[in-house]
């Protein structure tokens, strides 16, 4: 067992494994990460990727999470704010049990890093789903790819080569 579990525990900061997930280096990456005061990846004011609708930051975001083995995450959250769109509530009860039995449920297959507490209260609230069914989960996930993943993912050599790849793709630009 702990032979098989070992090559999940090596996290490499090199991403050419990975290097499907990630857009063309010239082209939408690019375009993406204009300079630090754009919406891009990073911004400024610390917009994230996941909260500003960016797809190649998003895109970006989730080739790192996926090689930190945790995409279960964005993938979540990105499913709580497809359910919060819904206005039925037919597809409201079939989505909020298919996110449970995805995301919340003890053992579920791609279950996030929730406490026991917030697991009940939400699979409480999901037997009557309104549209805010999931905020309190939502926002706990939320926090742990603000405070952990993300901080990491600026860190990390993938980013630094986009912004680098970005930097340069301007400056051949404004010459």
């Amino acid at each position: 067992m702990k032979t098989r579990l070992g090559c999940l525990s090596r996290k490499s900061d090199s991403y050419s494994d990975f290097s499907q997930f990630l857009p063309p280096a010239e082209g939408t990456a690019a375009r993406c990460l204009k300079d630090s005061s754009s919406r891009g990846l990073a911004t400024r004011n610390g917009d994230c990727p996941w909260k500003t609708g960016t797809s190649d930051g998003l895109s970006a975001f989730r080739a790192f999470l996926k090689t930190e083995f945790s995409d279960e995450n964005i993938e979540f959250w990105m499913a709580c704010e497809d359910y919060k769109k819904n206005k039925s509530s037919t597809k409201l009860v079939s989505k909020a049990n298919k996110i449970y039995k995805e995301f919340i449920d003890v053992q579920a297959p791609r279950e996030v890093n929730i406490d026991y507490g917030t697991r009940e209260r939400t699979r409480k609230s999901l037997e009557a789903p309104s549209p805010s069914s999931l905020d309190e989960v939502q926002a706990k996930v939320y926090g742990l790819m603000e405070k952990d993943s993300y901080p990491r993912f600026l860190r990390s050599k993938m980013y630094q080569d986009i912004v680098k790849r970005t930097h340069a793709h301007n400056q051949r630009r404004s010459v």
